[in-house]
């Protein structure tokens, strides 16, 4: 049994001028070298959480603990062991896709010439090679989102944040994604993952957890919940466990 790379022990978290708590004592352990899917309805406290492992939003009580460090404490040395790829696209758009990634590369602090082969290494992997040099700007939505993940992966992070990486693109490169990040998981990287694609969650997880008002309501294997519940499949487990009024 592998360790726990995430431990999350009874985190609250309520925004200010809100009456209810977007993250409402909620624990967690996610093992090193899984795909953990943080599946939930709108408002669930998905992003909340995520923002709060990678330093984005500091809780209100609980702990978290990251690749053994604490949150509230050692925030610095959290932040060189992950990576985060957020929903909305990080990139600036008057800069081509190298450009970008020079940038973000600079950040991590990695030396230039380790940079410029990483960056050349990860995009022939998610084919974006021939338009390196366009600018963002021009990029479909799929080029984008490959961009936008490229920039999570540069520092070879031990826990990679996903925050519906597949959202809003096309099949092709929804396709593309999927399969390098089971590469890279497969070599080694926890992934922390969030999406509304059931179907796609329920093959690329391999475990869950069903959060809703900011707690989890079950979790284990999708495979043995599906079973468990006797459902279909992850998309009616999800319905019966949450609800079908819609949340917005």
């Amino acid at each position: 049994m592998k360790p726990n790379i995430i431990e999350i022990s009874n985190l609250k978290k309520t925004y200010r001028g809100n009456t209810s708590p977007s993250v409402d004592g909620l624990t967690l352990s996610i093992s090193e070298g899984e795909v953990f899917g943080l599946l939930g309805p709108n408002g669930a406290g998905k992003t909340t959480t995520i923002h709060i492992l990678c330093g984005l939003v500091r809780p209100d009580s609980g702990e978290a603990k990251v690749c053994g460090y604490s949150v509230f404490r050692e925030m610095s040395k959290i932040r060189e062991m992950i990576g985060v790829v957020p929903q909305d696209f990080a990139l600036y758009p008057s800069l081509t896709a190298i450009e970008n990634l020079m940038v973000y590369g600079g950040v991590y602090g990695l030396p230039k010439r380790e940079l410029k082969e990483r960056i050349d290494s990860l995009l022939a992997i998610f084919d974006l090679t021939t338009n390196r040099n366009r600018r963002i700007e021009h990029y479909s939505g799929g080029m984008k989102r490959r961009v936008n993940l490229i920039a999570g992966l540069l520092h070879r992070p031990k826990v990679l944040f996903l925050d519906e990486p597949t959202v809003g693109i096309d099949v092709q490169s929804r396709h593309v994604i999927i399969e390098n990040l089971k590469r890279f998981n497969q070599e080694g990287t926890t992934m922390v993952y969030t999406s509304h694609h059931l179907d796609e969650a329920e093959h690329f997880c391999s475990h869950i957890a069903l959060v809703d008002e900011g707690h989890v309501i079950c979790e284990g294997e999708p495979a043995a919940l599906i079973a468990q519940e006797q459902t279909k499949n992850l998309e009616e487990l999800f319905l019966k466990k949450t609800g079908k009024k819609v949340r917005d």
